[in-house]
């Protein structure tokens, strides 16, 4: 992916989204020829000069401070992982120019396959950012069981959303996870943008979906941790699902995400009879077994 172009498209599309009111300018009367804020306005706001931001705009934030990338935040009114994109970008223009690297292959640790297993209750898995699931626990593979039926490997939650017919059955808020998904494609794409499998993977998506292709050109970025997912289980029916997300900090790039609840709720029961399914199906194929999935440089 070419930064100076995804800079560009980036500020360009955040600056759209902010309105003079919104930014606490005055209303001038007349038509505007854009939809938010103009270019010199974005440099008033952020304390630089208009032909300044207009180079920044033209993707060139080479030797840009933190300072500057800070007060064009505020202008443009970023959100926390809007700002982290930002800061992103700026790095990947200021390193050494580097050629698509082909991941190392990789297997999970013993120790957080252990950890997976351990969580009896809890239905989790590990993935990286590329939404590749590397490893699930037994009620984990159990909830993900459309997921982990296509045979296409690694297990990638992406492709199946956005290739897979059975996965608008699967998400019964399709649109709004849609979203999400390549929300979380793009945050990786600006931390990772040498990354070949990220890069084939979102060509492929591209390529062959257009609800993808409309969703990536809006550049909206997001940070996953925690909320509710929603479920429409071939075996269980409709699942609600709190979930947490958390980055393993020995393993550089994978995050672990539980689903739970407590007890007594609808979602106890709904896992509850996950288990019950889980336990007289066949259970017992490693995630990745014969194919493991690329992981991050270390």
């Amino acid at each position: 992916m070419d930064n100076r172009s995804e800079v560009r498209e980036f500020l360009a599309s955040r600056r759209a989204k902010i309105t003079p009111q919104r930014a606490g300018l005055p209303a001038y009367g007349g038509n505007r020829r854009v939809p938010g804020l103009r270019r010199e306005e974005v440099a008033m706001l952020a304390g630089v000069s208009a032909e300044y931001y207009a180079r920044l705009e033209r993707g060139n934030l080479s030797g840009v401070s933190e300072s500057v990338l800070e007060a064009l935040a505020r202008a443009l009114q970023l959100d926390e992982a809007e700002h982290a994109h930002l800061f992103d970008l700026a790095r990947a223009a200021n390193a050494t120019p580097r050629t698509r690297r082909s991941p190392a292959r990789q297997r999970i640790r013993p120790g957080i396959q252990r950890l997976l297993d351990s969580m009896t209750d809890t239905a989790a898995y590990v993935r990286n950012g590329r939404l590749d699931i590397l490893a699930a626990n037994r009620l984990g593979r159990a909830l993900y069981s459309p997921v982990f039926d296509d045979p296409v490997r690694p297990v990638n939650l992406a492709r199946f959303r956005f290739l897979n017919p059975r996965a608008r059955d699967f998400y019964p808020d399709w649109g709004e996870s849609a979203h999400t998904t390549v929300a979380l494609l793009r945050t990786e794409a600006g931390r990772d943008p040498y990354d070949r499998a990220l890069t084939d993977l979102i060509g492929e998506l591209v390529t062959r979906s257009e609800e993808f292709r409309t969703l990536w050109a809006a550049h909206n970025v997001r940070l996953h941790h925690t909320g509710v997912k929603n479920f429409r289980h071939p075996a269980v029916g409709d699942i609600s699902l709190p979930f947490e997300a958390m980055p393993l900090p020995a393993d550089h790039g994978l995050t672990l995400t539980a689903f739970s609840a407590d007890p007594g709720t609808p979602a106890r029961d709904a896992l509850n009879l996950l288990a019950s399914w889980a336990a007289t199906s066949d259970q017992t194929v490693p995630a990745q077994e014969g194919d493991q999935a690329p992981a991050p440089d270390s």
